[in-house]
C-alpha cells in the first residue's frame, strides 16, 4: 500500500485557491472505480489579514458527484518508488479550484470546522479510526466563508486500502 498527496500546484510550486463567498471545492480527489481509498490525514491553511473577519465554515466529505476542477496530478509521498495514483488528474477527477459543485444527491461529511481565515486547521486520522472512501466516490475539501481568502488545501491518502 502507498501513500499519496493531493495539493494545488503548478510547475512544481503549491497554487493558493481562493475561497469565494459561496460554498466552494478547494480540492477534489476522484477515487478509481477499482478500489477505495483510506484518508490518513487533510487539512488547510489561509492567509486572511483582518482579524475581525469571521470564521468560516471547513469541509471534508465523501461526494456522489465531482465538482468541475483545474486537474493536478497526486504526488507520491513517503516513497518515491511506488506507483502513481490511481486518483487520475481531470476537469470531473482529481483537481482544485471548483468551478461548478454539481448536483450533489448523496454525501458523507467526513469532518467539519469553523476556521479563522488567519488560521489553518489540519487532521491526523488515528490508524484505526481512519475513513474509507468507496470505489468511484469523490473525496472534497469545501469551504464557505463571507470574504474571499486564499487558502492552501491538501489531502493525504493511503491506496489501495
Amino acid at each position: 500500500m502507498s501513500l499519496y498527496m493531493a495539493l494545488p500546484k503548478s510547475s512544481h510550486a503549491a497554487v493558493e485557491v481562493a475561497t469565494g463567498t459561496a460554498i466552494k471545492t478547494l480540492l477534489q480527489v476522484a477515487t478509481p472505480s477499482t478500489t477505495n481509498i483510506r484518508i490518513v490525514a487533510w487539512g488547510v491553511s489561509f492567509d486572511g489579514v483582518v482579524s475581525t473577519n469571521p470564521a468560516g465554515i471547513v469541509t471534508l466529505g465523501d461526494f456522489d458527484v465531482a465538482a468541475t476542477v483545474t486537474g493536478v496530478s497526486p504526488e507520491e509521498w513517503g516513497n518515491v518508488d511506488s506507483q502513481a495514483s490511481l486518483c487520475v488528474s481531470g476537469a470531473s477527477a482529481t483537481g482544485y479550484n471548483g468551478s461548478a459543485e454539481g448536483s450533489i444527491a448523496g454525501s458523507t461529511l467526513l469532518d467539519v470546522q469553523e476556521v479563522h481565515p488567519q488560521t489553518g486547521y489540519s487532521l491526523w486520522f488515528p490508524e484505526r479510526a481512519q475513513p474509507l472512501v468507496k470505489a468511484s466516490r469523490f473525496l472534497r475539501i469545501r469551504a464557505l466563508f463571507s470574504v474571499d481568502i486564499n487558502s492552501v488545501p491538501w489531502i493525504l491518502w493511503e491506496e489501495p486500502a
